[in-house]
């Protein structure tokens, strides 16, 4: 759930590009090809280890002490093994609309990780109320086909007093594999009005080698209306 047409082209050309490509491409067909390019560049693996030092920084948390005996769980987790370094957690659950299709294709990559993957539809992630104590998720949510509802479904599977740590990208043209163009206001509309707000990080996005670092430097600079990231530490009342 995290395809986005990079492959080193300039910002303002994937701009123009974007419309001809979301006419001829298909959502889910576009994303699984792009973890199958990575699988095969990686040498019939994925890398995994960026996303302790991602994750760590977002919840502003020096190891995964914090996450001692909880439920964790990653939307949109791509096939990867996001949650492998949450070594201390009761449950690791990656949550993706593709899922399936991962276990299938990447099966030796996918039982290695010590995690759960649980195939999401684009109206219900398949768990109960309350049951999660955790939720990451990095730039994914924009890939759904309904902001509102799966807002709603990240609230219901969240427990009360629990965490959602998500990074969100502002702004940004509508795509095929990216649906929904987010802003502060339907943000803080359908998710984060909802909850508590611990910690909120706005920025203009880095050079293309490393969008998130203004985040590692803590240099943060946001113009209103344009194209940035939005990191976000939120408790569910």
């Amino acid at each position: 759930m995290r395809y986005k047409i990079k492959r080193r082209i300039p910002r303002f050309l994937k701009k123009i590009l974007r419309p001809i490509h979301n006419i001829i491409a298909n959502k889910y067909s576009t994303e699984f090809e792009f973890w199958k390019y990575k699988y095969n560049t990686e040498n019939g693996t994925f890398n995994n280890s960026s996303y302790k030092k991602f994750m760590l920084a977002m919840a502003k948390e020096e190891d995964d002490s914090f996450l001692k005996n909880k439920i964790v769980a990653d939307f949109g987790c791509g096939p990867r093994g996001s949650l492998v370094w949450v070594k201390s957690a009761k449950l690791r659950i990656g949550i993706d609309v593709l899922a399936d299709r991962y276990v299938d294709a990447f099966k030796k990559n996918i039982t290695s990780h010590g995690m759960i993957y649980l195939k999401s539809t684009e109206k219900c992630i398949p768990l109960p109320d309350n049951f999660v104590d955790v939720i990451f998720s990095l730039n994914a949510i924009d890939h759904v086909d309904s902001f509102p509802v799966m807002s709603e479904e990240i609230l219901r599977t969240l427990k009360l007093g629990g965490m959602l740590y998500c990074s969100f990208n502002l702004e940004e043209v509508k795509s095929v594999t990216e649906p929904q163009v987010l802003t502060e206001k339907n943000i803080n509309k359908y998710l984060l009005g909802k909850m508590k707000i611990h910690s909120y990080r706005i920025t203009n996005k880095g050079p293309e080698s490393n969008i998130y670092k203004p985040f590692y430097d803590n240099i943060l600079n946001y113009n209103a209306k344009t194209e940035g990231l939005l990191w976000v530490k939120a408790e569910k009342l």
